[in-house]
């Protein structure tokens, strides 16, 4: 992502601009909507990096787009109201890293963390933000959780927010401070996102992915496929 989502953060004062990080396309298709319809004009920070316009994780349904408006926060699709009570670590995350940790909870059959998406960081939705995090009564750990480094992107932004405007105190999860927005290898990235998917959600299943191992067609991993083969030829 090209812009640093911390800057314009910074810039954020007296409701003079709206910051937002839509991880649907209903979602993108109602916010510009409602910035085109409403009767005044304010600059609109959209943050969405282009690996999610082709992410089907990110698509919507018909309905989704005829039906409804811009919500500044969105629930955990995947908790049932039923299975609320159940819940006792609550992820706030913004942007796309929310469908990589929802990916890692089902590879990790994982039900008791439930995932509550900022859809828009300002004006910040603090009333949405504690009606949401009231869905789950017996919630006891609050964490943020970002691909970015500690020092970028909205954590400390979300962390003074959440403290002043909704009495929360959130943990982090994430990469530490850094001086630079990225690792510079796409293999260190990979371990590293695997890292903070891991700490926040738990491995995944053996055979489920990269914190459980790839797996073959015969169910075994990757690895001990390879393992036979290199004793098979060495004999």
């Amino acid at each position: 992502m090209a812009p640093d989502l911390e800057r314009f953060l910074q810039l954020c004062a007296h409701d003079n601009m709206q910051v937002v990080y839509p991880t649907t396309s209903a979602q993108v298709f109602h916010l510009i909507r409602k910035q085109v319809k409403q009767g005044f004009r304010k600059p609109l920070i959209v943050m969405t990096p282009k690996s999610m316009l082709r992410l089907k994780a990110a698509e919507s349904h018909v309905e989704g787009l005829t039906e409804g408006h811009f919500r500044t926060v969105l629930r955990d699709p995947a908790i049932a109201r039923e299975s609320a009570d159940a819940v006792t670590k609550v992820l706030l995350c913004s942007g796309k890293v929310y469908h990589e940790l929802a990916a890692q909870r089902e590879k990790s059959g994982q039900t008791t963390t439930a995932i509550i998406r900022l859809e828009q960081l300002f004006p910040f939705p603090d009333a949405a933000v504690t009606k949401a995090i009231g869905t789950y009564p017996n919630a006891k750990k609050f964490v943020w959780v970002q691909e970015e480094p500690r020092n970028m992107g909205a954590y400390r932004f979300a962390q003074a927010q959440l403290k002043e405007l909704c009495s929360i105190d959130v943990g982090y999860i994430g990469r530490p401070d850094s001086a630079s927005p990225a690792v510079g290898s796409a293999k260190q990235h990979a371990i590293e996102q695997d890292k903070i998917l891991t700490e926040a959600i738990g491995a995944a299943k053996a055979g489920d992915g990269p914190a459980g191992g790839p797996a073959n067609k015969d169910g075994a991993k990757d690895g001990a496929k390879d393992g036979t083969k290199e004793k098979s030829a060495q004999k």
